[in-house]
């Protein structure tokens, strides 16, 4: 199976069966990955929500700014994946190679960047949220812990990337597993305080991401040097612009459309907050719950970035869109099992964080109205990877643009603020803003209009190639 995917060596299946199968070996270690991820930022709420409601909030606060941090770095991500998944599938293993170190080096210079940025502007970038005196004091001193050693974030997204564009979706799940389970003890111990280990509150759950995050870094490194067809090569490290450039024009887009959707939750995430600490609190702990939804969806989404991105490399555009629609449906079913999981389980989940009532029944009601939106998320995420996987980044930075400001931040403001819905409101205004993306997707998809026919210049080869086999096959000769 491994062949099947990465090498191309083995003819693709032409059955569904087949297909599904493949689909299915991506995804589920991608599922289960981000299934521990969302453990990560379960575990550090659980524990946090054992300090306070205000550090709850501290830590929310800054994680929406972090965001803004993860939207680079997932950007240059999904480049590595889907240009790394094109080389692979047209056969350029060796090009490959090149430019996933040349997305670590970019990873480098952005996680250095971000983290001197945090080091200065802690303060002013948090009171851009509206948040009260106690909450700015806790969220500085956490923002400076985990966004100054920035760079250990950058290279988890990117690394973790270039693993999957090789079709290796197993090693970024392990990575996952033993860093949630490294950050679960630390978070307890360094928070609470264990034998001469002191009790540091907020600071320990800082430092237990970092360190964690730290650990996650070196394995990932290790895994990608030991793939047969990304192992380092010294002369590869030097700063080549013309990989670099190739780099950023395909994950500007997609660095686009999440600081757009980053810059567009910091001013809903300020109306929130308006509502209310508590409001707030309620509003963090059901996004942390709600989070074990989208685990499904990003390991299909996962699947159909590098399945798509592979046979648009091998000039296979009907198997790419067979690829798209199968992982769609897939996620569809299994997240609106999930969904349904949501709406009846909701106060349940949410009396695990806080004995308040108030804020249970917030929790309760903001996920009911998510577990109604699940399917058309699903959709959403699928088609936004298979876009990806095509070298669409641009529509899809577009959509997200439209969709968030015009959509979801003016609604969060008429529902939630202006007709006092409160935080039942914020959560409508979500769900529209993913209902109204996921039906612009999929009638682009039903259109053909999903697919960036004119690929990025072949560097070494200097030709343009087409997405069809004949010009693949030429850019394989000339390399």
């Amino acid at each position: 199976m491994k062949d099947e995917v990465i090498e191309g060596k083995v003819s693709m299946p032409q059955t569904n069966k087949g297909r599904l199968k493949i689909i299915t070996v991506l995804a589920v270690p991608a599922v289960i990955e981000n299934f521990f991820q969302t453990i990560l930022g379960f575990v550090d709420t659980y524990f946090v929500s054992k300090i306070g409601l205000a550090e709850v909030s501290a830590v929310g606060v800054t994680n929406a700014v972090l965001a803004i941090y993860f939207a680079l770095f997932m950007a240059i991500g999904v480049a590595a994946n889907v240009r790394i998944a094109n080389f692979l599938g047209a056969n350029l293993p060796e090009k490959a190679r090149h430019i996933s170190q040349q997305s670590i080096v970019l990873a480098a210079i952005f996680g250095i960047l971000t983290g001197v940025i945090t080091l200065i502007f802690a303060e002013p970038l948090l009171k851009l949220m509206g948040i009260e005196a106690e909450v700015l004091e806790a969220g500085a001193l956490y923002f400076r812990i985990v966004g100054i050693p920035s760079i250990v974030m950058s290279f988890m997204f990117v690394l973790s990337a270039i693993l999957r564009g090789a079709g290796d979706t197993k090693s970024p799940m392990k990575v996952s597993i033993v860093i949630n389970i490294i950050n679960a003890v630390l978070d307890y111990v360094l928070i609470f305080g264990f034998l001469f280990i002191p009790e540091m509150g907020i600071v320990g759950a800082g430092l237990a991401t970092v360190f964690s995050r730290l650990i996650g870094s070196i394995a990932l490194f290790y895994y990608v040097n030991r793939t047969e067809t990304l192992t380092f090569r010294k002369d590869y490290w030097s700063i080549d612009k013309t990989h670099l450039k190739e780099l950023t024009t395909l994950g500007a887009p997609a660095a686009g459309e999440r600081l757009v959707m980053r810059a567009g939750q910091i001013v809903y995430f300020g109306f929130v907050v308006a509502l209310g600490t508590n409001a707030f609190a309620a509003h963090q702990i059901a996004g942390n719950v709600e989070v074990f939804s989208y685990m499904i969806g990003y390991g299909f989404a996962t699947a159909a970035t590098i399945l798509v991105g592979q046979q648009i490399g091998a000039g296979n555009l009907e198997e790419a869109k067979h690829y798209a629609r199968l992982s769609t449906y897939l996620t569809v079913g299994s997240m609106t099992v999930l969904g349904a999981l949501l709406f009846f389980l909701g106060d349940w989940a949410g009396s695990f964080f806080t004995e308040d009532q108030q804020v249970v029944d917030n929790i309760g009601t903001a996920l009911k109205i998510s577990g109604v939106f699940q399917p058309f998320l699903a959709v959403l995420m699928v088609l936004t990877g298979a876009f990806q996987g095509a070298n669409n980044t641009k529509f899809p930075m577009y959509l997200t643009g439209f969709g968030m400001w015009a959509v979801r931040t003016v609604l969060v403001y008429l529902l939630g603020i202006k007709l006092g819905w409160g935080l039942a409101g914020v959560w409508i205004a979500i769900g529209a803003d993913i209902a109204f993306r996921a039906i612009v997707l999929a009638i682009q998809f039903k259109r053909g209009k999903w697919m960036a026919l004119e690929k990025a210049p072949d560097p070494e080869s200097h030709c343009h190639p087409q997405t069809t086999k004949e010009n693949m096959s030429a850019c394989a000769n000339n390399y």
